[in-house]
């Protein structure tokens, strides 16, 4: 993909602005009733319900969530757990933050401070988790390093010229090069774009303001400034049209501004040729051996550069019912282990590889990885940690992607994955997630979100998702990098409270024991494009916490 997750949703929303595998046994089935006679909710949510519609239920508040409330509600009362580990790798978790810092695991082998490798598990000082990133905040996209590293091997080649042994790569990098010309252009195109609307938004807001005498007006108010200079028309009418893009102009010149940062940041960073950022690690990324890299600083060298994981953090287990902020799916008896392993740009392979091993070894019974990319160079060694997780009994949730894909398309291939076809999977304990929209219906499957029949196994809520953000704040965030998490919230209750059910049990429930609906859905974003919705996953169903309890405790 054109760059992990994070930076995708990011990019996307700014673009709005301007541009209209089997079980041994079989599980005992829950009746469900059928959602498709649901009325259809057409108002508005409150701002109560929008910042929590994913905890909702479906059929008492015609809201596609996950009935979570629903499930502490009538099922949770009486019941006990058993602590459990989820290990987050993303790009760091604010660890302090208010909503999270209680519920954060600590390594019960390591003394802090010390400088040791107490548990002698080749980590020093790994109290909360690990930083395989060390000081590293940007990164080249996958397709970048490809060139770069092959361009003195390859460039003024032909096909014919290669040897048999690196004829596949060679036509990758080709690929690679196309990508970059593609992108590159993009990019440029959607700065100059961007500063250009920045440069008028500033100059007009500026005079309306100096005119209405308030920073916060409304479209309304414009209608009321009389006679104005022709000079003035200009400004109120690019105004007009901007507030048909987002009701509030400062917080639309913030997406603006966020959006020429993020071109700014392709440019410069993930599609920048030549770049090493790695340099500063010391270690070499294409030796899965060469391990000893990296610090025990989970946050990362800059909060505010842990906003993504904070969030995914935050939707699995931020501190319910403490009175701040907002309530993570799962419990305090869920904790988080932080992995920082994504930068902004694509990940490397061998840094999810060991996050993944990471992750195992100390205990973590489910992993969410809220990341991806449409090229890798060594996706055998996460292949490797991914079946050493099942051989291991834990379940990695994985997020679909942001790009609208049929994944079922072998040319859209997203790592990571376990697929061995489109029909054969090598792991029974990785399940990838799709993202929901919170109005039911034909506009319930997120504009962004991957699907496929074989290749997505559920969708869960992603879009406009409230969750915890870097020192003490909270912000909606969307991708399908947050229905993952909700998963992730939903399996780590499951593992906690029916800790006698494998990895792939849990899976299985969770694909099993969620809402079907034959409703006609539109794909892509695309209103000419639609599909039943249960021909987007292999489950063709929406997580539900309720019903997936009810079928565990069928299973225990």
């Amino acid at each position: 993909m054109n760059t992990t997750f994070k930076s995708l949703a990011i990019a996307a929303c700014a673009a709005t602005f301007i541009i209209g595998c089997d079980s041994p046994s079989p599980l005992v089935s829950v009746p469900i009733e059928n959602v498709d006679s649901n009325p259809l909710k057409v108002s508005a949510l409150t701002d109560v319900q929008e910042r929590a519609w994913s905890s909702k239920d479906l059929k008492s508040d015609t809201i596609p969530g996950m009935s979570v409330e629903k499930t502490y509600r009538e099922i949770l009362p009486g019941k006990n757990a058993t602590p459990t580990i989820v290990a987050v790798i993303d790009s760091g978790i604010d660890i302090e933050h208010e909503d999270l810092k209680n519920v954060i695991w600590t390594n019960p082998k390591e003394i802090a401070g010390n400088g040791k490798d107490d548990d002698n598990n080749g980590y020093v000082d790994d109290i909360h988790g690990w930083n395989f990133l060390g000081d590293i905040e940007a990164e080249q996209l996958e397709f970048v390093r490809i060139i770069d590293r092959y361009d003195t091997e390859f460039k003024g080649k032909s096909l014919a010229d290669i040897p048999a042994a690196k004829k596949a790569m060679f036509q990758t990098y080709q690929k690679a090069k196309e990508e970059h010309t593609q992108k590159s252009g993009e990019a440029a195109q959607g700065k100059q774009r961007y500063t250009q609307i920045l440069q008028q938004l500033n100059t007009s807001h500026s005079a309306v303001k100096a005119k209405l005498g308030k920073e916060d007006y409304t479209a309304a108010d414009l209608k009321t400034i009389k006679d104005p200079s022709p000079e003035m028309q200009n400004h109120i009418g690019f105004l007009t049209q901007m507030f048909q893009y987002d009701s509030n102009i400062p917080a639309f010149i913030k997406n603006i501004e966020d959006g020429v940062d993020y071109f700014t940041e392709q440019l410069g960073a993930n599609l920048a040729l030549g770049k090493n950022f790695r340099s500063v690690l010391g270690d070499n990324p294409y030796d899965i051996n060469d391990t000893k890299y990296g610090n025990n600083n989970v946050i990362g060298p800059e909060k505010d550069g842990a906003k993504h994981g904070t969030h995914v953090a935050g939707i699995i287990a931020a501190q319910r019912d403490n009175g701040k902020g907002m309530n993570g799916v799962a419990n305090s008896n869920i904790k988080i282990m932080a992995l920082r392993a994504v930068p902004d740009g694509d990940e490397y392979d061998k840094d999810i590889a060991l996050a993944i091993r990471y992750a195992v070894d100390n205990g973590a019974k489910v992993i969410n990885t809220s990341f991806g990319k449409y090229y890798a160079q060594n996706p055998e060694w996460v292949y490797d940690a991914i079946k050493y997780a099942a051989k291991n009994d834990v379940l990695i949730v994985n997020a679909a992607g942001n790009e609208g894909l049929n994944l079922d398309d072998p040319t859209n291939t997203v790592y990571p994955n376990d697929q061995l076809d489109n029909v054969s999977e090598m792991s029974d304990t990785f399940m990838t997630v799709g993202a929901l929209a919170p109005k039911y219906g034909g506009e319930m499957v997120a504009s962004f979100s991957n699907y496929g029949k074989s290749n997505v196994d559920v969708f869960a809520p992603g879009v406009r998702i409230y969750a915890t953000t870097p020192n003490n704040t909270y912000e909606f965030l969307q991708g399908t990098s947050m229905a993952s998490p909700n998963t992730a919230g939903v399996a780590a209750m499951l593992r906690a409270y029916y800790p006698k059910l494998k990895a792939s049990q849990i899976k299985e429930i969770i694909m099993k024991s969620g809402l079907a609906t034959g409703t006609s859905v539109i794909v892509s974003g695309d209103p000419e494009k639609r599909a039943k919705f249960s021909d987007l996953s292999k489950s063709g169903e929406m997580v539900n916490m309720y019903n997936a309890f009810k079928l565990a405790e069928l299973q225990k």
